[in-house]
């Protein structure tokens, strides 16, 4: 049992340090830009006769070169997912149809009046990345 112990004692004592030497993991970054805050995407449900019948995701990030509205939207990106995700929701259940593609141009001016409400100023401008549509039967 001492001989046991005996090894055991250098095992932890190198452990700790090689845990810390470890190289630490990039992070992955959208763009060199600091400007640009990508949003996870979101996901509003495509009503179709009365039944929900597929999913909408969009895609997008804000470009914001104002410092202190970056902050800002950064503090009230809770408040501002939740205007994102009624918004989509809205425009999910009265104007996207299975059948035809959704206007982007649409999506996009209607994320940008969006922001510019729940911000109470312009200056955060919506890049639109993806619509995509996931069609159920």
């Amino acid at each position: 049992m001492r001989h046991f112990i005996a090894l055991l004692l250098p095992l932890a004592v190198i452990a700790p340090a090689q845990a810390d030497d470890a190289p630490q993991r990039a992070e992955h970054k959208i763009t060199q830009s600091v400007s640009y805050m990508m949003l996870e995407p979101f996901y509003a449900t495509i009503i179709n006769g009365g039944r929900p019948s597929g999913m909408l995701m969009v895609a997008f990030g804000l470009d914001i070169p104002d410092a202190t509205l970056r902050a800002t939207t950064e503090h009230a990106m809770p408040v501002l997912r939740d205007a994102y995700v009624r918004s989509l929701l809205t425009f999910s259940a009265t104007a996207v149809r299975v059948a035809q593609q959704p206007d982007v141009n649409e999506i996009c001016d209607r994320l940008q009046r969006v922001t510019d409400r729940t911000l109470k100023k312009k200056g955060a401008r919506v890049l639109l990345a993806q619509v995509a549509l996931r069609v159920t039967h």
